[in-house]
């Protein structure tokens, strides 16, 4: 029987599938390519008598790949910049998250 694809994060991640090709600028000035899942999840949030809405972009990819990214770098993904507000977040599974905001 053939391992599920998720075992192995590169077939996964595939970027003819659903993964997204993402540019992370490091604050160092060097740059890397990641293969990633992008989510932008709607939020609607609540502060006394005031609602906000907004959204809440992240990025997943594979934690090896996501090192030593942190707060303050920039990732560029189809054409639109966010910076990065937390450093990669990991998911137990070998991927780790990104919150970002767009710029």
């Amino acid at each position: 029987m053939p391992a599920p694809a998720w075992e192995n994060l590169d077939e996964f991640l595939d970027l003819e599938d659903f993964a997204f090709a993402a540019s992370v600028q490091l604050r160092d000035g060097s740059t890397r390519q990641v293969a990633g899942i992008f989510d932008d999840p709607y939020m609607n949030a609540q502060l006394g008598e005031y609602d906000l809405d907004t959204s809440k972009p992240r990025f997943t990819a594979k934690e090896t790949d996501l090192a030593g990214v942190d707060r303050g770098d920039v990732v560029t993904l189809a054409g639109k910049q966010y910076d990065v507000l937390t450093g990669p977040q990991s998911t137990g599974d070998g991927l780790a998250v990104l919150q970002l905001a767009e710029v």
